[in-house]
């Protein structure tokens, strides 16, 4: 008998929630892989993609807000949001560390994303049975 293997993603974001279906088709795969009994390890967020943690954006009423839905999957399912941190810089992310460090008044990160190294993005693939790529 046949029985279905539980497996660990991992998922890789390259472009930014405002550039073009990326984005929003990361977190949808990431609902699906939840919804479908298996495990969502870690979503790393590199280049463009760290723009997702940003708080200070703001989308038309009109536009599906991605930013939001990564939210929702690190507060209700515990998903790991990791921003690099060279990239979030970049896009102007900074959590509380990183606005001490460079002088400014206070941080711009969304709840439940976190900043970190390109090592989890390495730990990632090598823990996961799957790692995915989106945008690019």
């Amino acid at each position: 008998m046949w029985v279905a293997k539980t497996l660990k993603y991992s998922l890789l974001v390259l472009s930014s929630p405002d550039s073009g279906s990326g984005n929003l088709a990361a977190a949808r795969f990431a609902e699906a892989v939840i919804d479908g009994g298996h495990q969502l390890y870690r979503v790393f967020f590199l280049d463009r993609g760290a723009a997702t943690g940003l708080a200070s954006a703001v989308l038309p009423q009109d536009e599906q807000n991605v930013a939001g839905l990564w939210s929702g999957l690190a507060k209700d399912h515990g998903a790991e949001l990791i921003l690099c941190i060279a990239s979030a810089l970049k896009q102007g992310v900074l959590d509380e560390t990183e606005a001490t460090r460079y002088e400014q008044a206070a941080a711009t990160i969304l709840p439940g994303f976190e900043i970190g190294g390109l090592g989890l993005l390495v730990e990632a693939m090598a823990d996961s049975d799957r790692l995915l790529t989106f945008g690019g």
